[in-house]
């Protein structure tokens, strides 16, 4: 018998590589690598100085809520904002299947303002996925979308004035009107310098409220 060397069954087939997703090496006790690799991609673990997980060189920092409440208080988050508008990344909430976003150790409204300062002030890209399955998913989307996640930043400022957005945040909490909320920016120049403020600074413009405003971002 002569080999049929034009067989089928011969001829290699094409492998396609899996797609490497890199993953900070603190995220092995979370279960969205191995949903990851579910969905076919390779991962791999390494020490990353900006957020969890990078794709296509943009970094996406993954919260749970309790753990976004938490780094509110003590202030962590705010340093991570910076380092990821500084390299263009995403702030991924998960756990919004499992919870009640608004319950727990921070007043609902000083929430909202936080995801509207990094709206208006920060223009940080944000998004909120159901459980660690669900962000397994969204990653998958951003590796295999062709444009830049650039794009979806800059769309993300199309809205009203930052005067505007902030007047608003500001009018939302108890007892600060239109008035108030113009002078405190006036004063303070954002939100960030106001949430950081201290109770004398704060007296001046809010009175006897001052307290409850306090209670109120945290």
């Amino acid at each position: 018998m002569f080999h049929n060397i034009f067989s089928n069954k011969n001829q290699k087939k094409d492998i396609k590589p899996k797609i490497k997703i890199i993953v900070d090496h603190r995220e092995k006790n979370s279960l969205v690598p191995s949903e990851l690799m579910k969905l076919g991609f390779d991962i791999d673990f390494q020490n990353l100085q900006v957020g969890d997980y990078l794709i296509k060189n943009t970094p996406i920092e993954r919260k749970t809520i309790g753990d976004l409440k938490s780094s509110i208080i003590n202030k962590r988050v705010f340093e991570q904002i910076r380092n990821l508008k500084a390299n263009q990344g995403i702030l991924l909430i998960e756990g919004i299947e499992n919870e009640d976003i608004y319950q727990g150790i921070i007043h609902e409204n000083a929430l909202r303002g936080f995801f509207l300062s990094l709206a208006v002030e920060d223009c940080l890209p944000f998004i909120f996925t159901k459980n660690e399955k669900d962000t397994a998913k969204y990653l998958a989307v951003l590796e295999k979308k062709k444009e830049s996640p650039s794009e979806a930043s800059r769309a993300s400022r199309i809205m009203p004035t930052r005067e505007e957005q902030v007047q608003f945040i500001l009018e939302g909490f108890p007892n600060v009107g239109p008035k108030k909320a113009k002078i405190l920016m006036e004063k303070f120049k954002s939100l960030k310098n106001i949430i950081n403020a201290n109770e004398e600074d704060l007296k001046e413009i809010l009175g006897i409220r001052t307290k409850e405003f306090l209670d109120l971002i945290g």
